[in-house]
């Protein structure tokens, strides 16, 4: 039987290299594509190069703001890898007032949060619709429900959200579900260190307004993942999981 294989995106740290971690030690083969190289394996500079037994795990680098490259190094480890299951998880933010929101913000998160979605999921679904089994996870944001100065980054993670629903329409006769997990504020993770710095003063405050009363961790993100990819979650399908502590219920600013 062909290996088969999940795809991780921005897999080299925070959420995405838990997730990695996850999904090893949970028996699955792993393809982790970012636009640097992650700890865990070497890097490779393509689908192209290939070991002669099929390997674990293994690392691409690519920028998945580029479209065209993205949708390149993707179709070639479709044509090599059986990719049964996705997950999308690279994100980035650029924190702006609306007034200092630019075009090339909206281009790049859009093609980040959306455009890789719909490229990974072209090139992956008819090796899962052969399959009759396929599963999908975007990591979205909580910031969907609203977050101040993140115009473009809530706007294009709510767009993963009917990206999600419209595919779970589409794909669930084929044995394929598309799901969404919308995290919280995340800790030891670029997106949310690059706006609260580990020593920053408002951390505090930030942590006393989530209703848990801690900040999340990228393990509990990954546990998450874990479930919408098992083969027992096939009735699972066009759901948003908020895993927040509680946020997606009250408020937070940061």
């Amino acid at each position: 039987m062909q290996r088969q294989y999940t795809l991780v995106t921005g897999g080299s740290s925070g959420i995405g290299a838990a997730t990695c971690s996850a999904l090893l030690g949970a028996g699955y083969c792993v393809i982790s594509l970012d636009r640097q190289a992650g700890s865990g394996a070497p890097a490779r500079g393509g689908a192209a190069e290939a070991a002669k037994e099929p390997p674990e795990f293994l690392t691409v680098q690519v920028d998945l703001t580029d479209l065209v490259a993205t949708r390149q190094v993707v179709d070639g480890l479709a044509r090599q890898y059986c990719i049964t299951n996705i997950v999308h998880n690279a994100g980035a933010v650029r924190e702006r007032p609306l007034e200092q929101v630019t075009a090339e913000d909206f281009q790049a998160l859009t093609n980040l949060h959306m455009g890789a979605a719909i490229a990974l999921a072209q090139a992956c679904v008819p090796a899962m619709k052969a399959q009759r089994y396929g599963r999908i996870v975007l990591v979205s944001s909580r910031a969907v429900l609203g977050l101040a100065n993140r115009t473009v980054y809530s706007a294009s993670k709510a767009g993963m959200l009917g990206l999600a629903r419209t595919w779970a329409l589409e794909l669930g006769a084929h044995g394929i579900t598309a799901n969404v997990i919308a995290p919280g504020p995340i800790e030891a993770t670029q997106v949310f260190h690059d706006i609260i710095p580990a020593d920053s003063p408002k951390l505090p405050a930030i942590i006393q307004s989530i209703p848990v009363k801690r900040l999340g961790r990228p393990e509990d993100v990954a546990r998450a993942v874990l479930f919408f990819l098992a083969p027992e979650a096939g009735f699972v399908t066009g759901q948003t999981l908020f895993v927040c502590g509680g946020t997606s219920v009250g408020s937070i600013v940061y």
